[in-house]
């Protein structure tokens, strides 16, 4: 099967935008923010042409791939790649929730 949609929940979109507005905040620039931007979408390119490249969860159809302190947790289904949340991993994993 060739690239699938790239679907983006919305409690990844509020992270993503949580995390670009953060750094853009607190470096006064948005040029840091834009190139983790960058990495994600091509990170997730990636990930639409190859979806098994994740590193599997406990979550069935559900997988894991890093972007610098990151990771991205997509669903895999058979048209699709849903993006579900994007996790800090420098932060506790007791709070990580992937819905």
């Amino acid at each position: 099967m060739g690239k699938r949609e790239l679907i983006w929940s919305h409690l990844a979109k509020i992270k993503l935008f949580a995390i670009l507005d953060f750094y853009t905040k607190r470096n006064k620039s948005a040029a840091y923010s834009k190139k983790l931007y960058l990495e994600f979408k091509e990170r997730l390119f990636l990930v639409s042409k190859n979806p098994e490249i994740g590193v599997k969860t406990e979550l069935e159809n559900v997988r894991g791939v890093r972007v610098k302190d990151f990771l991205i947790f997509y669903e895999i289904t058979s048209s699709q790649i849903i993006v579900h949340t994007i996790w800090d991993t420098r932060r506790n994993p007791d709070d990580l929730e992937i819905k």
